[in-house]
């Protein structure tokens, strides 16, 4: 019997989804439709088994096997606590397994291991991250995984691999299968991080060349999505310390084994979320620093003009009153004069300046 401790089961909502609905999701207008299979751990191996109501479930109970059991889709609590209920699931378990989007969590209980994730992706643009939730319950002889949305078969490598007969007995508990499940949702993580560091080293780059407001945008959102990543981690670092440290009874030596590397995945997931975090702000010192040299570039070539005209507009200012005995007035080649004075003034300041460095333009490409 669970006696979990006040407040241990209490349902997290977050206040909105940490990225964008899933295809999955859109095409049932937000709740995908319930299915349900189930694998079963026999002695000749791993059984997959369709289900169409809790009939279908109470015959493989009494096998007496291990069983894994999958819910894809939480549209239908209803077909969904009637097949728990033939499962034995305690009905104080579902809310923080059924109510989405819950923020993750890892609650260890006697009884029971509860865990939910959130599978996160990346759309056609890869400045567009997507998110499901995945629930995942641990229970003597019983795994049951919950899926917001699922296209197609559930953990489908994880799957084949059950199938092919290819492990070992105790490669097939449920306990290191729990394990793989995790391991395989925080795995997913890694190529996202990857090709958000390729996009932020393309956008840096850019910004140094060509800063352009459409370039800053790109990148407030990649932290964004940065940070979303970083929130779905940060729970588990404390959380998976403590239940290594709680020597749950229903995790093997090779599960808690797997949990202590599952730690050490997520410390580098948080700190390479960091390294991105640091990389965006660097980004965006850049563009600053490169929009603020050109402004000083455009500032200094209108400096160079002025400061070459400015004798000129004083030459032509002298020569433009209209004093009546003013000497050169009257001179046959007193226009000439004046031009050529006037270029040979600014000449004569082009050649300082350019001596000086003013004409080096130092946003040029290099």
């Amino acid at each position: 019997m669970l006696r979990p401790t006040p407040g241990a089961l209490t349902s997290r909502r977050l206040e909105e989804r940490p990225a964008n609905l899933p295809t999955e999701l859109y095409v049932h207008g937000g709740r995908q439709p319930s299915r349900f299979s189930a694998v079963v751990f026999g002695a000749d191996g791993a059984e997959l088994h369709r289900l169409g109501g809790p009939e279908d479930l109470e015959g493989l109970k009494r096998r007496g096997e291990p069983i894994w059991l999958r819910v894809m889709g939480l549209s239908q609590p209803g077909q969904i606590a009637a097949m728990l209920e033939v499962a034995g699931v305690p009905a104080l378990l579902l809310p923080p397994l059924l109510e989405v989007p819950q923020r993750p969590r890892v609650d260890s209980l006697d009884q029971a291991l509860l865990v939910v994730l959130h599978r996160l992706s990346v759309a056609h643009d890869p400045a567009h991250l997507i998110s499901s939730q995945v629930g995942l319950l641990l229970l003597p002889g019983l795994l049951v995984s919950f899926e917001e949305a699922s296209l197609g078969e559930s953990f489908p490598e994880l799957t084949d691999w059950l199938r092919s007969n290819v492990g070992t007995v105790d490669q097939r508990d449920l306990d290191d299968i729990l394990h793989y499940l995790i391991d395989e949702l925080l795995d997913a993580l890694f190529p996202i991080l990857e090709q958000t560091a390729n996009r932020l080293d393309d956008l840096e780059e850019a910004v140094l060349r060509r800063p352009q407001p459409r370039l800053l945008n790109v990148t407030f959102q990649h932290r964004s999505n940065v940070r979303r990543i970083r929130q779905q981690i940060w729970p588990l670092r404390h959380q998976i310390r403590r239940l290594l440290g709680q020597r749950q009874q229903l995790l093997g030596p090779e599960a808690l084994a797997g949990f202590s590397e599952m730690a050490d995945q997520v410390e580098l997931l948080f700190e390479n979320c960091e390294l991105l975090r640091h990389q965006c702000d660097g980004i965006t010192q850049a563009y600053a620093v490169s929009v603020s040299n050109r402004m000083n570039q455009v500032m200094k070539t209108l400096t160079i003009l002025t400061s070459i005209f400015a004798p000129l507009t004083v030459i032509g200012g002298i020569y433009g009153m209209n004093f009546e005995h003013m000497p050169e007035l009257h001179w046959r080649y007193g226009y000439a004069y004046a031009l050529l004075l006037m270029l040979l003034v600014a000449a004569l300041q082009v050649w300082l300046l350019k001596r000086r460095g003013w004409f080096k333009d130092w946003t040029a490409l290099r």
